[in-house]
């Protein structure tokens, strides 16, 4: 059963099935984790997210609302979002986690390129101040999370190096970068990339 949601709305709903990337999923957050890119701030509350594709279709499994600081996640931690409406600011999912603030972003990315299947979203406050503008970056003006960043993340497509990249920064959101790939090892790979070409050399 399929359920939506958007800022006035929360509905609970049967748990997701297993779901293939699970493992992936996990592998990915727990080196995520080890690094900080993920987890709980200093408030508690949890920070990044990750999403997979569903197969070739539109729709795309996604981490759950402050799960970041989990250490490991189970089919109740995740969504399958099955539809959206940016311009309504909406998603119809499956499961009974609250989906993350930042669905909208992700069904922007697949959206845009049908060839990524994977997304991470993660925080690197040095990564973040060294790539700011240098890569493909949303304006400062923009919220994450909002159907204006969907919208900005599709234009970034259409106007920018962000395919081949594989990144982009959230100027207005400290300290979020975004990456992508065919698979989420592929996307921790540009992570690392990044981490790598950014550091100062010795």
């Amino acid at each position: 059963m399929s359920h939506y949601v958007n800022s006035h709305i929360r509905a609970q709903v049967p748990d997701i099935a297993p779901f293939d990337a699970l493992t992936e999923l996990n592998a990915c957050r727990r080196k995520l984790l080890q690094q900080r890119l993920i987890g709980l701030d200093a408030n508690g509350v949890g920070f990044g997210n990750l999403s997979v594709r569903d197969g070739v279709s539109g729709n795309f499994y996604i981490t759950g609302s402050a799960t970041g600081g989990l250490p490991e996640l189970t089919p109740t931690d995740c969504v399958r979002v099955v539809a959206y409406d940016f311009a309504r600011n909406w998603l119809r999912y499956e499961g009974v986690a609250i989906p993350s603030s930042e669905s909208l972003t992700h069904a922007a990315i697949y959206e845009s390129d049908p060839t990524i299947s994977a997304v991470i979203h993660c925080h690197d406050s040095v990564l973040w101040r060294t790539r700011l503008d240098r890569v493909p970056t949303t304006s400062k003006a923009i919220a994450y999370g909002t159907p204006e960043m969907a919208y900005a993340i599709m234009r970034l497509f259409t106007v920018s190096d962000v395919r081949s990249r594989d990144i982009f920064v959230m100027a207005g959101h400290e300290g979020g970068i975004v990456t992508l790939g065919n698979n989420l090892e592929d996307a921790l790979d540009v992570v690392r990339r990044e981490q790598r070409e950014s550091s100062p050399c010795i």
